[in-house]
Order: structure tokens, then C-alpha cells, then sequence
């Protein structure tokens, strides 16, 4: 039985690249950049973290350590902390990573995607 693809729903911390160079990630995921698309510059990393809560949205970001306080306090969809800031690897390597996962499988855990 192969598993249902599942459009994930992610938000790109202030420290990501534009979701315009993230084609692949764009053409299969609903991705919004919390500055870009929300116009929330400079949140703190709690208020970013409460905003994806609300919208049910997966954190992908370089300084996953800030937000490791928070994950599983409330009702979050997860965290996936990336370790380099190279967009290639960012639009292929995550792309490929959700498309294998469920959002059970995510929710309310840090979830690394460092390169190798």
C-alpha cells in the first residue's frame, strides 16, 4: 500500500532563503517566508513559533536551537532545524524528506536535516 502524499504546510524562519529559490518546495508544499509573505520581520522566535501553531504550520530554520524550548508546548506541527543555508540542498533535500513523512510523524518534534 503506498502512503498518500500529504501537502505539508511550512513556515521559513526570517534566516531562510526566499521561497522564490525553493522551486521544488514550492511546486509540492504550501510555503510561506514569516517576513516575506507574513511581513513579520523580526518577530521573536516565540511569536513565530505561536503563528505557525495557529496555522498549523511546520518551522524550518538555522537556528533551530532557539526554538527547541518550545516545541511540543502546545500544538505545533514541528521543527525541522536545517544546517546549512544552501539553497539547493534545502530545496532538494526537504523536499525529498516531506514527501516521505506524514504529519503525525512530525508533529511537536525537532527534526534535523544537516548535511552530510
Amino acid at each position: 500500500m503506498t502512503k498518500r502524499f500529504y501537502k505539508h504546510k511550512i513556515t521559513l524562519d526570517e534566516n531562510m532563503p526566499q521561497r522564490s529559490s525553493l522551486p521544488l518546495l514550492n511546486k509540492h508544499f504550501d510555503i510561506k517566508h514569516i517576513r516575506d509573505d507574513f511581513h513579520k520581520a523580526g518577530a521573536s522566535d516565540q511569536d513565530v513559533y505561536n503563528f505557525s501553531v495557529e496555522q498549523g504550520r511546520i518551522i524550518v530554520t538555522a537556528n533551530w536551537k532557539d526554538f527547541l524550548p518550545f516545541i511540543g508546548t502546545k500544538g505545533d506541527a514541528g521543527l525541522i532545524g536545517v544546517g546549512s543555508i544552501d539553497n539547493e540542498f534545502i530545496d532538494t533535500k526537504l523536499t525529498a524528506f516531506l514527501k516521505r513523512k506524514s504529519p503525525k510523524s512530525l508533529a511537536k518534534k525537532y527534526t534535523p536535516l544537516m548535511k552530510e
